[in-house]
């Protein structure tokens, strides 16, 4: 008997764990509405589009007579804030994509909540009064029992009350069939202390022995065929359908009575391993369903990590938080093709998901906020801009408004991007400042351009005179020279763009011109030196003397003049331009004077060697 009421009890608390688990597949989507719903073999539910369908549905349950279902309540309310959810999510990604302060956005009320929330109040309500009502006939219930139980004890105090009260004890047991459910914390002891007192009294009882005999068998029929109808269960192949149906046929066992003494053991024997059979494939189907929720939380976490790792990068364009937000959408949608995870983790994991998506789109909003106040702030300095083209366009300083409007152009290169519309309106107001501006003055000095071309032409003539002399020889080259570049200089402007490369091809002309008139000359006067060192010699030892006094003078005088100069240049060049002609011009006297020096060095050795054969 005690196998038995172990084995009853047993499947009563795999019926309250199986509840349990069922319970736990149902999220509080007030808090996790964006969660996907899943449903754990869950009846087949009816598909809402919109959060107004879910409403109507709540509203019908609401006003009917029926008392709606705990299962059809949870499941509106589910997707009703799963899809109410998913509109302010919407509406809030909406406002910050269009560079609203995340700081200020609100939500707004929303009617269709509201009344959802004051539906599903009356529901509770309705509920509320329902399980009241419940659990008060629950009570009448068990007391009524209790009274039944206390009745068959009595009966079951001797064999000749046993005997007599018989027609009465099978009232009894009627009577118990009858009544129906009692409080969950009662139910196994009372069930056991009924059962008690009912074979007790079978076992006392010694009269109508046929009568008691009839009732064994009829019990064992019965038992039979429950015993029958478990083992079939094996074969559904909806575990959890099959479940349920073992813990009715349990409850059936329970309300008929006993079977002979040789055979209660037997009976029980074979409905307990039936029984087996169908919890453990119950219990293996919810550790797979544990272990499929771990593999669930294992794939949750990475992604996670993945969303973590994407927030923690830098995105310094528009276009890098672009193709990180495609990255983070498509975690997104994978997340949604994931199951539930275990149940204590379930909202954690979720929060954890939800905080690093939040994470990176607030800091999104915040990188498109700072850029469109770039945009609106460049945009307004652009427009200045415009403004001051726009007053130059007119002018006719041709000169000081080409200088100020190149600067502008400078300073447009300088500002930063704006949105392209407005960004391609400000430019082309820009630009058609400056054209007007730059096309009247181009009419203005088209004369000066011809002018310019045409010196251009004379200057290059006379650099290519300076090339032919290069070439000669002759005595009088250096006056040729001399009067080319005062031709030169006496030309007028050239066009701008070749300004530069005119000078520099002049200049390098000259500057092989002089450095060949030094060298020769020197030459030619180190020659006459020496030649007349003979006749000063004649004079006396003095004479060479006195002249070697006179040179070692003057060539401590000309590196003065060198050092003197180079120091002047020093200066020029921290504060000038380059290619400044006054910095050429002093550095060809510069070349000069250490030519000079150089011829005064090769006189003084000269002297040395006369006085060394002497």
């Amino acid at each position: 008997m005690d196998s038995q009421e172990n084995t009853l009890k047993q499947g009563l608390q795999a019926e309250e764990q199986q509840e349990t688990v069922v319970a736990a597949e149902v999220e509080n989507t007030e808090n996790v509405a964006t969660e996907e719903t899943e449903s754990k073999a869950a009846p087949v539910r009816p598909t809402f589009k919109n959060k107004q369908e879910v409403l109507e549905r709540v509203k019908e349950l609401a006003h009917c007579e029926e008392v709606p279902s705990k299962d059809e309540v949870d499941f509106l309310k589910t997707v009703f804030y799963k899809l109410h959810f998913a509109e302010r999510e919407e509406a809030q990604k909406k406002y910050l994509e269009e560079g609203g302060d995340p700081e200020k956005y609100q939500l707004l009320p929303d009617e269709d909540e509201k009344a959802f929330k004051a539906e599903m109040a009356i529901i509770r309500e309705k509920r509320a009064k329902v399980f009241m009502e419940q659990e008060a006939e629950k009570q009448e219930n068990l007391k009524r029992k209790l009274e039944i139980i206390d009745k068959i004890k009595a009966m079951a105090t001797s064999p000749d009350e046993a005997n007599k009260s018989y027609q009465e004890f099978k009232a009894l047991q009627q009577e118990w069939k009858e009544i129906k459910a009692v409080p969950a914390e009662k139910a196994n002891e009372l069930w056991r202390n009924y059962q008690l007192y009912v074979e007790q009294f079978y076992d006392l009882l010694n009269l109508n022995r046929e009568a008691r005999e009839y009732d064994f068998k009829k019990n064992l029929d019965l038992k039979t065929k429950l015993c029958e109808a478990a083992e079939k269960l094996d074969e559904e192949p909806d575990v959890i359908s099959a479940f349920h149906q073992l813990q009715e046929l349990h409850q059936q066992y329970r309300e008929i009575g006993p079977v002979a003494k040789e055979l209660r053991e037997e009976i029980w024997a074979r409905f307990k391993a039936a029984s087996t059979v169908i919890n453990k494939k119950h219990q293996q189907h919810f550790e797979s369903l544990r272990q499929q929720e771990e593999t669930n939380l294992a794939r949750k976490t990475e992604l996670c990590e993945k969303v973590e790792v994407i927030g923690k990068e830098e995105n310094n364009t528009a276009n890098d938080w672009e193709k990180r937000t495609k990255e983070i959408m498509e975690i997104q949608a994978e997340w949604k093709t994931i199951g539930f995870a275990p149940q204590k983790m379930n909202v954690k994991i979720f929060e954890r998901f939800r905080a690093a998506c939040d994470d990176f789109f607030n800091r999104k909003a915040e990188f498109f906020k700072q850029l469109k106040e770039r945009l609106a702030e460049n945009a307004a300095k652009k427009k200045a801009l415009v403004e001051k083209a726009q007053a130059l366009c007119d002018s006719t300083e041709w000169k000081s408004t080409s200088d100020k409007l190149i600067a502008l152009q400078k300073e447009w290169k300088t500002i930063g991007t704006t949105q392209k519309k407005i960004g391609d309106q400000l430019w082309n107001d820009f630009l058609t400042a400056c054209n007007k501006f730059f096309e009247a003055r181009n009419v203005a000095n088209a004369g000066t351009r011809n002018e310019e071309h045409a010196n251009l032409a004379k200057k290059r003539g006379i650099i290519e005179q300076l090339k032919a002399l290069a070439e000669e020889a002759g005595d009088n080259l250096q006056e040729k020279v001399q009067q080319l570049i005062a031709e030169y200089k006496a030309v007028g402007h050239v066009p701008f763009k070749e300004k530069d490369k005119v000078y520099t091809e002049f200049h390098e002309i000259v500057d092989k011109l002089y450095k060949e008139f030094h060298i020769s000359n020197a030459r030619r006067r180190l020659d006459n030196f020496k030649s007349n060192l003979k006749n000063v010699a004649k004079r006396g030892d003095d004479a060479l003397d006195s002249e070697r006094g006179r040179l070692m003078r003057r060539y401590e005088q000309l590196k003065q003049e060198i050092q003197t100069y180079e120091n002047n240049l020093g200066f020029l060049n921290a504060s000038s331009k380059k290619g400044n002609s006054l910095i050429d011009e002093m550095n060809r006297k510069v070349q000069k004077l250490k030519d000079d020096a150089q011829l005064v060095r090769e006189k003084i050795k000269a002297i040395d060697a006369e006085n060394k054969e002497q």
